[in-house]
């Protein structure tokens, strides 16, 4: 029998993959070095902390003036966090305290700084209405952005900021995409349902499921059914392949392929070929494995797409997709951790890339054919933005209809919250580019 792991441990290891992050790690790295037997409970403290940073780092100014140690910082307002919620408390709140106390004096921190820590709490604990009435004129401890992400969205979209705060908030659900060459949505429902786990379909070949779970419990994830994805992200292959008329043959590109979710999309929804690139030889492994699961073949190339004389034979693809690389913005419930990991000055240098890339990618195109031009970003300068300067210098570039920019949500209370659109998923955007006959 195996003794539960004490809370303390995984405070501890909490704080520590926020000084991680702090110091411009990524989360899903950091958590992937934690002792596997603390990694869960980790996994599910850390996410909490981070979404709820801005409110706890606002807290810890309150109390204290002047900041302790990093790593005595990190444990107070890691523990702040947990505390100061708006949701339920992972624990009861003296059991936080008590337990963060316990890991102040295990960290190797002198007695003085777990006092400190034990100070602290207990006096929110004592006074948590009146600091969190002061706290709450603070734009960053209400929303837990940061300021310039904040106030950027305000200008990006002046109706729906403080909608894509909230949706940017919940925690993600785990979205799948039923592999329909395998089997179909129906008869995986019936599978879904015999392994009592509760999912609602959602368009397409999307199902939602009512709470997240191991892959090995979904039915027929081993056997390829079956893909972990945001419904979001599965507009892609149809938008790119709908009306195509050499769709069943076409030659497709999928240009910043990994992990491979959108490269088996399209060859799921019938792509007569894809070629695959990733800059990254490991993040190409992952293609490969994904691919073998679905039994689909395809062309995986380790190569930048921004060099094509590198990898190119010449011959011109019948389509393109390009998910650009990007701040990620509109994928921050998911990745809670992006948020405070990225910089004002990224939108610009990212948005340089992309630029690139589109310039780059366009001549490969064949005269008829698409290229989709898509980011996992809530900001227009990755969006609209780039599209606009792009059809500009490209007079042989016609929009088609896409979504454009589509807005992270969640479903609460039986609505879509914001409403203006259907479903439960991440932030994207979405162009459709198609390159006039000669």
């Amino acid at each position: 029998m195996t003794t539960p792991t004490p809370l303390w441990r995984q405070l501890q290891a909490t704080a520590q993959v926020l000084l991680d992050v702090q110091a411009g790690r990524s989360m899903t790295q950091v958590l992937e070095r934690v002792e596997r037997t603390l990694r869960p409970g980790v996994q599910a403290l850390a996410f909490q902390v981070m979404r709820s940073l801005g409110r706890a780092q606002a807290l810890r100014r309150a109390l204290a003036r002047r900041a302790p140690s990093p790593p005595v910082d990190a444990l107070l307002c890691s523990a702040l966090a947990l505390i100061a919620t708006d949701d339920d408390p992972p624990y009861e709140a003296f059991t936080l305290v008590d337990q963060a106390v316990e890991a102040a004096k295990r960290q190797g921190t002198t007695r003085a700084s777990a006092d400190f820590v034990n100070a602290c709490l207990r006096r929110f604990l004592r006074e948590r209405e009146r600091l969190m009435a002061v706290t709450a004129s603070d734009p960053v401890a209400r929303w837990n952005h940061p300021a310039w992400w904040i106030q950027r969205l305000q200008v990006d979209h002046p109706q729906h900021w403080e909608a894509i705060l909230r949706a940017s908030n919940t925690q993600a659900p785990m979205g799948l995409r039923v592999n329909v060459r395998r089997t179909t949505v129906d008869h995986f429902m019936e599978h879904l349902e015999a392994a009592g786990l509760a999912g609602t379909r959602q368009g397409g070949s999307a199902v939602v499921l009512e709470r997240a779970v191991p892959v090995h419990h979904i039915p027929g994830f081993e056997q390829g059914w079956v893909s972990v994805q945001d419904p979001g992200a599965q507009l892609a292959a149809p938008l790119l392949l709908h009306g195509l008329a050499s769709a069943g043959s076409a030659h497709v590109l999928d240009a910043c392929a990994a992990p491979g979710g959108k490269t088996a999309h399209l060859l799921e929804a019938g792509a007569g070929q894809v070629t695959a690139l990733d800059i990254d030889p490991h993040r190409c492994e992952r293609i490969h494995a994904n691919l073998a699961r679905l039994g689909l073949p395809a062309q995986v190339l380790a190569a930048d797409a921004g060099q094509p004389a590198t990898w190119w034979n010449g011959d011109l693809f019948d389509a393109i997709l390009l998910d650009a690389p990007c701040t990620a913005s509109g994928i921050v419930r998911r990745h809670p951790d992006v948020r405070w990991l990225r910089r004002e000055t990224d939108i610009d240098q990212l948005a340089a890339v992309q630029a690139r890339l589109l310039s780059t990618l366009w001549p490969l195109l064949k005269p008829g054919g698409r290229l989709l031009y898509c980011t996992c970003s809530v900001f227009c300068r990755e969006g609209s933005q780039q599209v606009k300067a792009f059809l500009a210098h490209n007079t042989d570039a016609l929009l088609q209809a896409s979504p454009g920019h589509l807005m992270p949500q969640f479903w609460a209370g039986g609505r879509t919250v914001p409403d203006n659109q259907n479903g439960d998923h991440d932030g994207f955007f979405y162009a459709l580019l198609e390159k006039r006959l000669a």
